[in-house]
């Protein structure tokens, strides 16, 4: 979970940058700050630890920390306690995942308490999805299993390309919100990365919604390089 928060707030202040920051950017500056992705994920921590429901702790920690940047959607629906899913297909499900690629022991669990966590708001087929990849790559990567197995888990179960090439995708890659436009491109930095630090380095480069991107990154890298 802190490879997640980490990734956070290193990417949080680069995420509406109208340049792409180059690889050696500072990673910890006086401007950084956790964001919506931070919160939301000690949320489903909290959940889980005190076997509350994912919807009351989301909820909660909304009401908490209410100026963390969350997108209009769900601002809406946890101002005013909501209490149905919206049908997203946002990257919110898989940025607040991580907790649950920790805390269950078998896979087939992982799979279905990501499904759980995500369709509080996340009920699209795609947001639920980019939750389901992101805690089982976690799930994997403490497991110990190599990158190669994890990517072929992930591509054959998900559907996602994971088959980039770095500087192309830094050149063409833009800001996209969405599960399917940001989970496998932080999935892939990781993939190409040596070490943790280089794994958010990586997701940060290509540009895009560089915190959540760093965030998905470093849940992964941190549960892969410790």
């Amino acid at each position: 979970m802190l490879g997640a928060i980490a990734g956070d707030i290193i990417g949080s202040i680069y995420e509406f940058d109208k340049k792409k920051p180059e690889y050696d950017f500072q990673l910890f500056h006086k401007y950084s700050h956790f964001t919506d992705d931070t919160v939301l994920t000690v949320a489903l921590a909290d959940s889980i630890l005190f076997e509350t429901p994912y919807i009351d702790k989301v909820i909660e920690y909304y009401h908490l920390y209410p100026d963390a940047g969350y997108g209009g959607m769900f601002r809406q629906w946890a101002a005013n306690n909501g209490r149905h899913p919206y049908n997203s297909f946002g990257n919110g499900s898989a940025m607040r995942v991580s907790p649950v690629g920790w805390a269950y022991n078998d896979l087939d669990t992982v799979l279905q308490k990501a499904k759980e966590s995500a369709e509080i708001t996340h009920n699209h087929p795609e947001g639920i999805k980019g939750a389901q990849a992101t805690a089982s790559a976690i799930f994997l990567a403490r497991q110990k299993t190599s990158k190669a197995e994890i990517k072929d888990f992930i591509t054959e179960n998900f559907n996602y390309n994971l088959d980039f090439e770095l500087e192309e995708l830094r050149e063409h890659y833009r800001f996209n919100e969405t599960c399917q436009g940001t989970v496998p491109q932080a999935i892939y930095t990781f993939f190409i990365s040596k070490t943790f630090e280089d794994s958010i380095r990586k997701a940060i480069y290509i540009g895009g919604d560089s915190d959540t991107l760093a965030c998905i990154n470093g849940s992964i890298a941190e549960a892969y390089y410790g």
